[in-house]
């Protein structure tokens, strides 16, 4: 395996590099933006500390309060490519405690482990795809030679020793493949049966997924079975391709690196950690879906050790980022141990009109431009006026007021209910320019702002 696995991994971006780039997709949002900045480049720092330091620092985890819609995921979404890490989303409210049905916390960790493993393997089969698709190309070619020779009725050509006849079949061979000859001819080829049911079983920690192939890989009659197929020849080269990169790959320095960045450079986010930080009554006792929860988690992110199938993982080391609306609950109704485990917390900021408007345009995702394209692909040429897009913006902020505010996700519902005729007949329009403005806006919306009965515009 390359030495580059074993470089400290992170991402070296300043907080300021780090706010610009989540700039590109979330409006707003700066205090929360600092706050994961700072964290991310904390790891880098830990990184560089000397050795016998580097174990007694912490990660300084994160608590995001702040009404839904506004950026929360999608800042620690943001956070998690920049950082190039092993990242994982759960949603609390799955989880409960151990001994009911259920799933647990021990699967978070779990889950980013195998997270882990699977960005380590991407990374080393890029590393070595160049050779591995030479690998594939020289068996193709034998099998193409060996195709071309029966052919012209003679022996196969590489069942003889090295010959000048030999080595131009092969030669033309190559060329004529890579100009694409054989893309529409069928061959035969012998790949390996990875096939395996998947079986579900109760457990007294909940549900569980278990993958046979795991569990019977390397056991005799499942280890090294194969299987004939028929396949063009440029699917057959990508299969080729996949079995000499899963040869050339040491899968055990992989699974060590996947767990050294699970274990160092792992994120984990906990969305509507506020649907378990209700605290319970005296006289019901405690409640399974809330303070046993809350228990469960302490041990996962004050830093314990978890058996994966990899092998034990420490979370001592992991970033957890909570996250919750806290519309009933507050944050202070977690249970103490837990609230000390998270000491920077963020308050996000509602989104008011001028924000639906930043939203809708300024993104490299903006809802404008996402619009734009889906109907360029019809050959209808969208076109938005400044007004138009203040009108939507207005109306997606009067319809969180009136009703329940999700935030910027309800431009996804005002947006899809603006363009339904033209996303229905786009098809029939083909050529043709649209131009919106405030007026057809909000003459297309009247109906939600005159019914009472907003529910059955919520996305």
């Amino acid at each position: 395996m390359s030495d580059k696995f074993f470089l400290p991994v992170g991402s070296s971006f300043t907080p300021r590099e780090t706010v610009s780039e989540l700039d590109k997709y979330i409006v707003g949002q700066h205090k929360a933006k600092r706050a994961v900045a700072i964290a991310l480049r904390n790891r880098w720092r830990r990184q560089q500390v000397p050795d016998d330091l580097r174990d007694e620092i912490a990660p300084k985890n994160i608590i995001m309060i702040g009404p839904t819609g506004v950026g929360k995921t999608e800042i620690a979404r943001r956070l998690a490519r920049l950082a190039q890490a092993p990242f994982v989303k759960v949603e609390a409210s799955k989880f409960t405690e151990v001994g009911y049905v259920g799933r647990d916390v021990d699967s978070i960790v779990r889950d980013l482990v195998e997270v882990s493993v699977s960005l380590v393997r991407r990374e080393e089969e890029d590393h070595v795809k160049t050779k591995a698709r030479d690998l594939a190309e020289d068996r193709l070619i034998q099998v193409l030679a060996q195709s071309e020779a029966s052919t012209m009725a003679a022996p196969a050509p590489y069942e003889f020793p090295e010959s000048n006849t030999r080595t131009e079949i092969r030669d033309d061979i190559k060329r004529r493949l890579r100009r694409g000859e054989f893309d529409e001819r069928y061959v035969d080829i012998e790949v390996s049966d990875t096939s395996a049911p998947m079986f579900e079983v109760f457990s007294a920690a909940g549900l569980e997924d278990i993958n046979l192939k795991d569990m019977f890989a390397n056991l005799p009659g499942f280890k090294g079975r194969k299987k004939q197929r028929k396949v063009r020849v440029p699917e057959a080269i990508e299969l080729y391709t996949s079995a000499e990169a899963e040869k050339l790959i040491d899968m055990d320095a992989v699974q060590q690196e996947g767990r050294r960045r699970a274990e160092q450079m792992g994120i984990v986010f906990i969305d509507e950690i506020d649907k378990i930080s209700g605290r319970s009554r005296s006289d019901h006792g405690p409640d399974v879906s809330r303070e046993g929860v809350q228990r469960d988690l302490l041990p996962l992110v004050e830093g314990t050790t978890v058996n994966t199938k990899y092998g034990p993982i420490k979370t001592d080391h992991v970033l957890f980022i909570a996250a919750g609306a806290f519309h009933v609950s507050k944050p202070s109704d977690m249970i103490p141990e837990l609230q000390g485990r998270f000491p920077i917390r963020v308050e996000l900021d509602s989104l008011g009109v001028s924000d639906f408007v930043r939203i809708l345009t300024e993104p490299r995702n903006a809802l404008i431009k996402q619009y734009v394209e889906l109907l360029k692909t019809e050959g209808v040429h969208l076109e938005f006026s400044e007004d138009a897009i203040q009108a939507v913006a207005e109306i997606a902020a009067e319809v969180n007021q009136t009703m329940e505010n999700i935030g910027a996700r309800r431009l996804h519902t005002i947006m899809e209910r603006l363009l339904d005729e033209v996303s229905f007949t786009a098809p029939e329009l083909r050529g043709e320019h649209i131009e919106l403005n405030g007026e057809k806006v909000r003459a297309a919306l009247s109906e939600i702002l005159k019914n009472e009965d907003l529910s059955r515009f919520i996305l």
